[in-house]
């Protein structure tokens, strides 16, 4: 299960839960500027923003550690039923059968050092999202890595050939029947056109997409019904993460898929070795 999350498990960015506010700024103010900034110097969004509020902190004369960082995560609010979402899937998959367990990851344009203070920490096997640079005295000074639309498709490669760590390189050929996990066994869950990237590449490969908006949101809808008609996803519902909601239903159906697809291929393997 591949998640991004600003949007599709959380109805706010991130920062709007944590940096911002810390700092005193309205996020609508500090969005619109870095959109006006990106847009001036054609600059990639996601540095531009890394870079500005680092700017706006040393203008009020404020740093900002790992730590602060990590600490500023537990202001997160989610969606209903994301708390306790990943144990209950986790829960419906073993029921599938011995040696099938799922695993779940979050794949953002956020920060990482964010993200490893949330809450529901502890669900997700790693998180691949963008990264400060800290200093001898543990400042944030710099982006280090980027994550964006597009970059988002290497850590899906990087879990489908079993690379998770970020420091080798993913270019070595792996043979399917090798790779650590197959594209057909993948879940890719988002919130519209930023992951559009991700969602094809998995879709392409023989996985699946879900698309997600907030319950209630005109636009947001909209959105993923162009997703659908554009055969980017499979399914699309409300961001309701609660038991016996449109997406928990669509989810499992998927899963009951893929865990009949494992049977599947086991009966088939078993059954040449008995020959």
């Amino acid at each position: 299960m591949l998640y991004d999350f600003d949007g599709t498990l959380t109805p706010q960015p991130m920062q709007d839960y944590t940096v911002l506010p810390a700092l005193g700024v309205k996020p609508s103010v500090f969005w619109a500027d870095v959109d006006a900034e990106a847009e001036r110097t054609g600059g990639d969004p996601m540095l531009t923003y890394m870079r500005l509020l680092l700017e706006r902190m040393a203008e009020r004369g404020q740093h900002i550690s790992r730590e602060d960082l990590r600490a500023l995560g537990a202001r997160i609010r989610y969606f209903p039923g994301v708390v306790g979402w990943c144990q209950r899937l986790n829960q419906y998959a073993r029921r599938g059968g011995v040696g099938i367990h799922l695993k779940n990851y979050i794949v953002s344009a956020g920060q990482k050092e964010i993200l490893e203070g949330i809450r529901i920490r502890k669900d997700f096997a790693r998180i691949f999202a963008s990264e400060y640079f800290f200093n001898r005295r543990g400042i944030a000074t710099f982006p280090s890595r980027v994550v964006n639309d597009t970059t988002k498709t290497q850590y899906i490669f990087r879990i489908n050939k079993g690379v998770e760590n970020v420091r080798q390189s993913i270019n070595t050929h792996v043979p399917e029947g090798e790779r650590a996990i197959p594209f057909s066994n993948m879940v890719y869950i988002g919130d519209g056109l930023t992951d559009v990237p991700g969602m094809t590449v998995t879709k392409k490969n023989g996985g699946y997409a879900i698309a997600v908006h907030r319950p209630g949101d005109a636009r947001g809808t909209r959105v993923c019904k162009d997703l659908l008609a554009a055969g980017r996803v499979d399914f699309y519902a409300p961001a309701d993460f609660r038991r016996g909601s449109r997406l928990d239903r669509r989810v499992r159906l998927i899963l009951d898929i893929i865990i009949a697809r494992i049977h599947y291929q086991r009966e088939i393997f078993e059954g040449r070795l008995a020959e």
